[in-house]
């Protein structure tokens, strides 16, 4: 099976290869089947593997070991057990769905193959994340897939806002980072290793010991919160989560990839597969059960007045990342990874099912120019009214078992803030389903606004005769993608997305409805993480300190499993406020649209607050990036032109040149001066010599 092991990540990075370097030659559409190609073997191998450790076969060891530093190793390493493979079958799954979308979604894009290498390296640098045995190479997956995340996110790169999101999301993450490289330093000072199963048997040795600077801290305290402030980054946890709605600037399908089941998933894996190191720390597990807490509620009031399409689901993340995160916190990690999964499935389904109502409406992304797409665009409507209720948490749709469990969790959770979190997290159920159905009505309900829309100099009808369907995505020519108008017209009427495009969206539909009700007793309650290779679970919980996975187990028994759970649900408050959530935004945009409009001019002091994401951007930009420009200029003006080169490089110089000039003195240019120079020398070395043999 090592060898299968090997293949599984290398299969998207050989496609990845051939199309990034080869892509000219091999042409448009050999290149996205070579990708499609690797990624299919990555997903069938995930499957098998995943097979073969439910069977109980489990991996852990060095696969190649690269250098050997005294006593650090750095090694390429796998662990593979059910965590790992579930990841992986996740990762390759919604990853294939994406390559095979992007055939149709950038059909005309100048950028085609470099896009399908871009994405295709991408599921390999996810997959070295996944499966790594080692902080090293988690670290190096880490680094691989924020990468070439912000090479899609700035795919487009001739457009200023995609330079700008970019480099965002490349500061903000350098600030992440910066926490896990400490907490990643803290663990090899302590331990001496960076392999996942010596360090855990270090565990106890860790918790004993102590910083003592005025106040007591517990080393673990210290390396779990440093560890998270790297989830922060990565998993877009306030305030660290700027970056995320702003990555909408690269194409579609790599914002489902983004924000599905990859990079904004790799905080949340890397925590739970630490969770024999948090479960030693109180304090940290407080501190990401308040972060998790305020993400959740938060940023779902942000996507109450967003009106570009793709934001609307971006912030949906952010929100249900919270929740993950929350699930954290009260040492539910289980939940969360489970979270984790019924999320990706819905969640890439949203953005897709974005992605072809964005074609259909020729580019245009402004939910207040839709309306009445379900006439037009039957399986994108069907599909993304499925991802829709799975988002909410309807009982018996996957989102529901997920999303329900963690509630259920923080509920019987007794930890510091978690009554803050029971708040936010139920709040949030009412929240999350008013802004999205806010957004599924208006753009498949109601009148077709776009015959309404003033149109542009430019007119609708001769550019699309001009130049059909190809303004979608001009990756290379950005500035004809920008000046080129983007909606219909009055007289257009919406198509449905090609065969690529909706076979995705129907397979990404079947296990957001179906996979947690099959899922829930095996992962939540059953052996699937226990039996672990590195430590004696594969996701450690102390019940005797942390009980409320247990108590949540009593609770399911005492349901009758997975059907009886989502009938109980039918009676409790989360199910009536999601419900409260659907009619109010039923009634303010479909029957009453004048009253959001009058609430708005009436709450002007909180829309401005949340137009400007409760300014943290500006805190960002002024702390962040504005500290890194000051310790910039300083390094420049000061370290560089004042001390290496005023001080090193020209102080040295002027050095030379003053002693140049005291030995320029001395030579005079006649022979026996210099003769006579030299034995005046040796007589005094001679009788210095003397001097010392006589005194010994």
């Amino acid at each position: 099976m090592q060898a299968l092991y090997v293949l599984i990540p290398l299969a998207p990075l050989f496609g990845a290869i051939l199309a990034g370097f080869f892509g000219k030659q091999l042409g448009r559409q050999l290149s996205a089947w070579i990708t499609i190609v690797g990624v299919l073997v990555a997903f069938v191998g995930s499957v098998i593997v995943f097979n073969d450790v439910r069977a109980g076969n489990t991996f852990d060891g060095t696969v190649y070991t690269w250098a050997e530093l005294g006593g650090l190793k750095l090694e390429v390493g796998f662990l593979i057990d059910n965590l790992t493979t579930m990841m992986m079958c996740v990762v390759t799954f919604v990853s294939l769905m994406v390559h095979i979308y992007t055939i149709g979604y950038m059909a005309e894009d100048a950028g085609y193959q470099r896009f399908f290498s871009y994405i295709s390296l991408f599921t390999f640098s996810m997959l070295m994340l996944v499966m790594s045995n080692n902080f090293m190479q988690l670290f190096f997956g880490w680094e691989a897939v924020g990468l070439v995340s912000y090479l899609l996110i700035g795919f487009w790169y001739t457009r200023p806002t995609a330079i700008f999101a970019n480099m965002k999301a490349f500061l903000v993450n350098r600030v992440g980072d910066f926490g896990f490289v400490l907490g990643i330093g803290l663990i090899y000072a302590y331990t001496g290793s960076l392999n996942y199963a010596e360090v855990f048997a270090k565990r106890d040795e860790l918790a004993s010991i102590m910083f003592t600077n005025g106040f007591q801290w517990q080393l673990i305290t210290v390396i779990c919160i440093c560890l998270f402030i790297g989830a922060m980054g990565k998993s877009a946890q306030v305030p660290l989560h700027v970056w995320l709605p702003d990555s909408m600037e690269g194409p579609t399908p790599i914002s489902a990839l983004i924000h599905a089941a990859t990079m904004v998933t790799a905080g949340i894996f890397m925590v739970s597969r630490m969770s024999p190191l948090f479960e030693l720390s109180d304090a940290a597990l407080s501190f990401v059960l308040i972060i998790g807490s305020i993400t959740a509620l938060f940023m779902g009031f942000l996507g109450i007045i967003q009106n570009d399409i793709k934001r609307v689901v971006a912030y949906s993340t952010l929100s249900q990342l919270g929740y993950m995160t929350v699930a954290l916190g009260v040492s539910a990690y289980p939940i969360a990874i489970f979270h984790l999964m019924t999320h990706a499935f819905f969640k890439a389904l949203l953005f897709l099912g974005a992605g072809s109502v964005i074609m259909g409406m020729h580019h245009d992304q402004d939910i207040r120019n839709m309306g009445g797409l379900r006439k037009y665009m039957k399986i994108t409507w069907i599909t993304s009214l499925l991802g829709s209720l799975a988002l909410i948490g309807t009982p018996f749709f996957s989102g529901f078992y997920s999303k329900d469990s963690i509630i259920e969790a923080v509920a019987e959770s007794h930890l510091f803030g978690s009554g803050f979190a029971y708040f936010s997290v139920v709040a949030g159920v009412f929240v999350t389903a008013f802004y999205s159905f806010r957004m599924y009505f208006l753009v498949f309900h109601g009148k077709e606004r776009w015959m309404e829309v003033k149109h542009d100099a430019h007119g609708h009808d001769a550019h699309h005769a001009a130049t059909a369907h190809d303004d979608a995505h001009h990756a290379d020519d950005e500035h004809a993608h920008d000046e080129h108008h983007h909606g219909l017209g009055p007289n257009d009427v919406p198509h449905e997305s090609p065969w690529v495009v909706t076979i995705p969206l129907i397979l990404l539909a079947i296990p957001s409805v179906i996979i947690g009700y099959f899922a829930i007793a095996p992962m939540l309650f059953g052996d699937f993480f226990a039996k672990g290779k590195a430590f004696a679970n594969v996701i450690f919980v102390d019940h005797e300190k942390h009980h409320a996975m247990k108590e949540l187990g009593a609770v399911f028994e005492e349901h009758h499993g997975a059907l009886g759970m989502a009938t109980h649900a039918l009676s409790t408050l989360p199910f009536w406020l999601a419900v409260a959530g659907v009619a109010l935004a039923y009634f303010f945009y479909m029957v009453k649209p004048s009253i959001p409009a009058a609430i708005k001019a009436k709450t002007q002091g909180i829309n401005t607050l949340l137009e400007n994401k409760y300014y943290f951007d500006k805190f960002n930009e002024t702390v962040f990036a504005g500290g890194a420009r000051k310790i910039g200029n300083f390094l420049w003006k000061f370290g560089d032109v004042k001390i290496i080169d005023g001080w090193i490089v020209n102080g040295s110089a002027k050095l030379v040149n003053v002693f140049a000039q005291a030995v320029a003195a001395f030579q005079s240019g006649l022979i026996y001066e210099y003769a006579l120079a030299m034995i005046l020398g040796l007589a005094v070395f001679l009788l210095f010599f003397v001097n010392i043999r006589g005194g010994l």
